[in-house]
């Protein structure tokens, strides 16, 4: 059951315990696993690939079956239906509206003092997805991690996903993958298939950038593979905060709240109000709506451990609640959200109104649905094209631009002791020493 808290203190508290849940005393375990595995993967590459395929996912299949063929792919489109088909490609448009908005642009400045200078952004050639399987198919999350790298211009989009039984990708997920942008899918998930696009195999080519989120394996590996190639961010299991007022209906926030305990045994749910009676109201609504829900056994779990209500003073004290637990997922069901968005710091996304469940930003509305978790959204962002772009500096000095600021240079190289660096400027702006005449 939903607890409810009204104490300040032992709500912040509570509060830390839920933001720090993935915290475990079993990593140092997990961590020498995934060690294990990626080296593994490292020199062995394929074999390692199917080895723990049939290890962890109790599927056996060959080298030539790791790859999703075209005639599996053009299959997929025949088993879904028509209106699932047109959902996804209506949520492909969606997103790739969104993010061709945020595409950074190269510029320059050329200065009258004859220093030009600018920034130039290009994709990453290759670029690897992970679309989690286990407890279900998540053809968005496809959409969100390969649109955003079609647009920013990558090349080649590949895409890694665990095999189900019989070797199958859910057809749904094959056709997101498609529609978003995706050239390459492989059937191989965990911490073998981010060693796998870090590192290569003989079947699959390394790429440049991961994105997706995983398990704790999954996380793991991405972490240990940062370096060798550039990740999103290490995520964890969802989030969502609500903050309430008097007005908000209760059977509605009871629904977004369970929608985020669904997700996982570990997900968190947390309401925030300074209406009291609507707090025993969504208590009450949360219970009924859990008696018949398809995934009542995690669903329960994730709000026995991680759910709370917590009965607030002021929206002043709950937006100060919500900075400090800084949530992956933020909704203001109260009547004036845009008067209280001033006061919100840190939040991976921001639902606004009564009329936005977080359900819309997961599916359709545009923004992604990849965002930081356990209070990274103190200093992390949503996935975007920027996550598969990088730049670079762009400087050209003139000659006399060179000469201004030659000393000033000088001067600097001088105090860190580097010669070469002063005469490389020296030499450009000092007269040559005329060689001495012998005769003289």
């Amino acid at each position: 059951m939903l607890r409810i808290i009204t104490e300040r203190p032992e709500a912040e508290s509570e509060l830390r315990r839920i933001m720090n849940r993935t915290q475990s005393d079993g990593v140092p375990e997990q961590e020498a696993s995934v060690r294990t595995i990626l080296n593994r993967v490292r020199q062995e590459g394929d074999g390692a690939l199917l080895h723990y395929t049939k290890e962890f996912d109790g599927q056996t299949l060959t080298a030539s079956q790791l790859r999703v063929t075209g005639s599996e792919l053009d299959a997929a489109y025949q088993q879904i239906p028509k209106q699932l088909l047109d959902a996804i490609q209506l949520a492909v448009k969606q997103v790739e509206a969104f993010h061709r908005q945020r595409v950074p642009k190269s510029w320059v400045n050329f200065g009258k003092d004859g220093v030009v200078l600018g920034k130039r952004y290009t994709a990453v050639d290759r670029a690897g997805i992970y679309i989690p399987g286990g407890r279900g198919a998540y053809p968005s999350t496809a959409i969100m991690n390969a649109v955003p790298a079609k647009v920013a211009g990558v090349k080649e989009i590949v895409m890694v996903t665990p095999p189900g039984k019989d070797l199958r990708v859910d057809p749904a997920v094959l056709v997101a993958a498609q529609e978003a942008g995706v050239q390459e899918i492989y059937r191989v998930g965990g911490a073998q298939a981010i060693g796998a696009l870090a590192y290569g195999s003989e079947t699959i080519t390394p790429v440049d950038v991961i994105t997706g989120p995983g398990n704790i394996y999954v996380t793991l590996a991405k972490k240990m593979v940062f370096g060798t190639v550039g990740i999103d961010s290490l995520a964890g299991p969802s989030e969502v905060l609500v903050i309430a007022d008097s007005h908000a209906n209760p059977s509605h926030l009871a629904a977004d709240l369970l929608a985020q305990a669904e997700h996982d045994p570990i997900a968190a749910a947390i309401l925030l109000t300074p209406d009291s009676a609507l707090a025993r109201q969504v208590v009450v609504e949360v219970e009924a709506q859990l008696s018949d829900h398809p995934r009542r056994l995690w669903t329960e779990k994730a709000i026995a451990h991680y759910g709370l209500v917590v009965v607030v003073d002021s929206l002043k004290e709950a937006a100060e609640l919500s900075n400090q637990f800084a949530p992956e997922h933020l909704e203001l069901e109260i009547l004036e959200p845009w008067d209280l968005l001033p006061q919100i710091r840190h939040a991976g996304a921001i639902f606004l109104g009564y009329s936005t469940p977080e359900a819309v930003g997961d599916y359709l509305a545009g923004p992604n649905h990849t965002l930081p978790t356990s209070g990274a959204a103190r200093y992390a962002s949503a996935l975007g094209t920027e996550t598969f772009m990088k730049h670079s500096s762009l400087i050209e000095y003139s000659a006399s631009a060179l000469q201004n600021m030659g000393a000033a240079i000088q001067t600097l190289a001088e105090a860190e002791g580097l010669h070469s660096h002063r005469e490389s400027v020296r030499l450009r702006t000092e007269p040559p020493t005329p060689p001495e005449d012998p005769t003289s």
